[in-house]
Formats: structure tokens, C-alpha cells, sequence
């Protein structure tokens, strides 16, 4: 399954850059968001190094989920795909 890094978790001062809010192509509703909770996620660098993370929770109504990855990705990873695992 695929999804796209559209922001990181944030609140009005603080931004959680080790959390990011992923839009799962195929996923429209929060139930269905809720069934992809616990799967692992894998971000692949242009070099083919992969981080490693996992969904927490589902984020909002429209089939967003947060995930948490141990350390924070490079900047430059808001806007591309990663690869979401089945559980």
C-alpha cells in the first residue's frame, strides 16, 4: 500500500518532527484508517537506506493516519511516498 508525507504532526507552536500526518492512497473514511493501525511503514532514500516506522492512530475523517518513526526524516521527505506494510 502506498502513501504520501503531507505534514508533520503539529499544534499552534509546536511542530513533532519525528510524527508525520500520511494520506493513504485508497483510504477515504477514518474506520478505514483504523484498520491500517500498528502496520509498519518504510520511507526509502534516494540511496535506498529505509527508516522505518509504525501508524499510531487515524488522523481526522478523510483517512489520514499519523506515524511515528524513532528519529525525524530529512526535510525533504514531506511530499513523497512511502510504502505502508500489512500488519
Amino acid at each position: 500500500m502506498k502513501g504520501r508525507l503531507v505534514s508533520y504532526r503539529r499544534g499552534v507552536h509546536t511542530e513533532y518532527t519525528n510524527q508525520y500526518v500520511v494520506q493513504v492512497e485508497g483510504v477515504k473514511d477514518r474506520s478505514a484508517a483504523s484498520g491500517i493501525v500498528g502496520s509498519r511503514v518504510v520511507w526509502k532514500t534516494a540511496t535506498g537506506k529505509e527508516i522505518v516506522g509504525k501508524v499510531s492512530k487515524a488522523h481526522g475523517n478523510s483517512g489520514a493516519v499519523l506515524v511515528k518513526f524513532d528519529k525525524g526524516l530529512p526535510g525533504q521527505a514531506l511530499g513523497t511516498e512511502i510504502e505502508i506494510q500489512e500488519k
